[in-house]
């Protein structure tokens, strides 16, 4: 679009310009244009993988000091800029201000966490079976990595992936999704002045088909850490395996939502609420399966309609505003098409669902809530990714933990009780890789694991000391008098 600032990729520790560019909107406002977006070819992003080839034996032998003081860098500039940064991401991917400058705080905090890290990297000691010898076991750095982050969090996957990969001395050819390259871009800006060497970090933007199969099928490219659809993540998973390189996927949830008649209804609803349908329901965590027993159902069922008729939709820089708009056309007709489904389906539909008119012209949805649902149903099965739950009834607890496991995803679950005995029972047999007591199951902390069993996730966990496991190899050395 004319007149619209444009923003390159950054390669080799350069800003390079592109043949194409795309249009950035805003899903709240769609004449609002954030810029213009390079668009790499296959032979740039052949170059960035060229460049962090050509960096990784100097950075990843490098001193720890150096990268814990650069990734610190990073980290403060990221909660400095805050407001501005969470204006930015308001503005192109559509969640609320508060919640977007809770994201970008997020990022800034993972990179201070990761900054420490560099200087707590450990191994081992050990003495051998054989008199005379010991054993050392250490970590050194994967190599080059691909990572490849998603439209919903546009600041905090990216930096949960960057962050580590750097700390533990790996070079990055880094490509966000295209439909929000700005924080992506306003994210490399800041770590291109951080003090990292040339090659060390690149951005390349654009789609999936041109870069990201590039780069996850490039031999140059040691390992691939993807969070995306379940569909892609598979192709890349078979990609790597034929080239044995290193794979770490976060992909689908159709996350369980678990109300017992023991629970606190009011603190179950407002739990519900957060977990389905905040961030515009665009969560990997998020619960669209409300799974309710039978004595609390009809109380909850009511209290939900209820408490979901006080959610505010609107554009997502205004004040007050508790849910923002679908993050594009396509989201959104996705959506719609789901609610669809699920009335034609027979479940009943007890709140929202229908377009919501505001000031500016964007993709806003009033989120929508369906009862009588059965777990057969399509709505029950798939993950919408959006707005859009349903609730279950069951006999007791024992159903419904069993349905809370009858999914092909195994991310994150919730049960909201006052027993002990069910919350400790819960915990052990929920076949997910986060369990949530009297939590939303969407909100996670950055400093601990993050990651999902079955179809949800597919290699080593994210985020934490347990990052390590992905981005570092292990090697054993023996040491004789």
């Amino acid at each position: 679009m004319t007149g619209s600032k444009r923003f390159d990729n950054y390669i080799g520790g350069e800003w390079v310009t592109a043949t194409e560019y795309s249009t950035n909107i805003n899903p709240s406002d769609l004449s609002d244009v954030i810029g213009e977006y390079a668009k790499a070819d296959v032979a740039q992003v052949q170059t960035a993988i060229d460049a962090a080839r050509a960096a990784f034996p100097a950075w990843s032998t490098s001193g720890i000091q150096a990268r814990s003081d650069a990734l610190d860098k990073v980290g403060s500039e990221i909660l400095a800029r805050k407001q501005e940064l969470g204006t930015l991401l308001a503005r192109e991917e559509g969640k609320t201000l508060p919640e977007a400058i809770g994201e970008v705080s997020r990022a800034g905090n993972i990179f201070k966490f990761f900054a420490g890290e560099c200087l707590r990297l450990s191994g081992d000691y050990l003495p051998s079976v054989r008199p005379g010898v010991h054993v050392e076991v250490t970590r050194e750095a994967l190599g080059v990595v691909g990572l490849i982050t998603p439209w919903n969090f546009p600041i905090a996957i990216p930096a949960w992936k960057i962050a580590p990969a750097l700390a533990y001395g790996n070079c990055v050819v880094f490509k966000p999704a295209d439909l929000v390259p700005g924080c992506a871009w306003a994210l490399a800006e800041i770590i291109a002045r951080a003090g990292f060497p040339a090659g060390v970090f690149n951005l390349v933007m654009g789609s999936g088909r041109v870069v990201g199969d590039a780069i996850v099928n490039s031999p140059k490219v040691d390992g691939i850490s993807f969070t995306g659809s379940v569909s892609v993540g598979r192709q890349i998973a078979i990609s790597c395996v034929s080239r044995q390189a290193k794979v770490q996927l976060e992909m689908g949830g159709k996350n369980p939502q678990v109300i017992l008649d023991d629970a606190d209804l009011k603190q179950a609803v407002e739990l519900a609420v957060q977990s389905a349908f905040y961030s515009t329901g665009q969560r990997c965590t998020a619960s669209s399966r409300l799974i309710v027993t039978a004595g609390i159902h009809d109380k909850f069922v009511e209290a939900m309609a209820e408490r979901m008729r006080s959610i505010k939709v609107g554009h997502a820089l205004q004040a007050g505003i508790d849910i923002g708009p679908v993050v594009s056309r396509a989201q959104l007709d996705q959506d719609l098409g789901y609610i669809d489904i699920a009335r034609n389906e027979g479940a009943r539909l007890v709140a929202g669902g229908s377009l919501v008119t505001c000031d500016t012209e964007g993709y806003f949805l009033a989120p929508a809530l369906f009862a009588d649902s059965t777990a057969d149903m399509r709505i029950s099965r798939e993950e919408v990714f959006g707005p859009v739950a349903n609730i279950i009834k069951v006999a007791d607890y024992e159903a419904a933990l069993a349905m809370a496991n009858d999914t092909e995803f195994g991310l994150s679950a919730g049960i909201a009780t006052t027993s002990l005995k069910y919350a400790n029972h819960f915990k052990r047999h929920s076949q997910a890789g986060m369990v949530m007591v009297n939590l939303p199951t969407a909100g996670v902390d950055y400093h601990v694991p993050f990651g999902g069993r079955k179809g949800s996730s597919y290699g080593s966990r994210e985020q934490g000391r347990y990052a390590q496991e992905f981005y570092t190899l292990v090697k054993t050395s023996y040491i004789g008098s």
